[in-house]
């Protein structure tokens, strides 16, 4: 699966109680990696509201929120970020109708690209 970097800035909520805004590293049709300044446990439910910009949706910006679950937790030395990597379980577009749908754009563009 190809993921691709994009720094975008995330509203995560672990567990439904705490939020964070933070930034992603890369995003894929499956999974997204972002950081945390404290450390989750893999198996963690976690929702990841993302803005995907213009020049990425060739169209209007699109909020999408994830439900996702934890499935890999990296603390390297000394920084204090802790990156995470979450599975995609769902998704729902947080835009008004003629939304275009993101992922499976996405999908398609990697299904070509192979």
């Amino acid at each position: 699966m190809r993921r691709f970097d994009m720094r975008l800035p995330a509203i995560v909520r672990v567990d439904g109680t705490n939020e964070f805004h933070t930034e992603t590293l890369n995003v894929s049709a499956r999974g997204v990696f972002f950081y945390l300044d404290r450390p989750v446990v893999a198996g963690t439910k976690a929702e990841v509201t993302l803005t995907f910009p213009p020049h990425v949706t060739l169209t209007d910006a699109v909020r999408v929120r994830f439900s996702a679950r934890v499935i890999r937790v990296e603390s390297p030395l000394p920084s204090a970020r802790i990156g995470v990597a979450a599975m995609i379980e769902d998704y729902e577009f947080l835009r008004t109708a003629g939304s275009t749908d993101f992922l499976s754009a996405l999908q398609t563009g990697l299904k070509s690209a192979n």
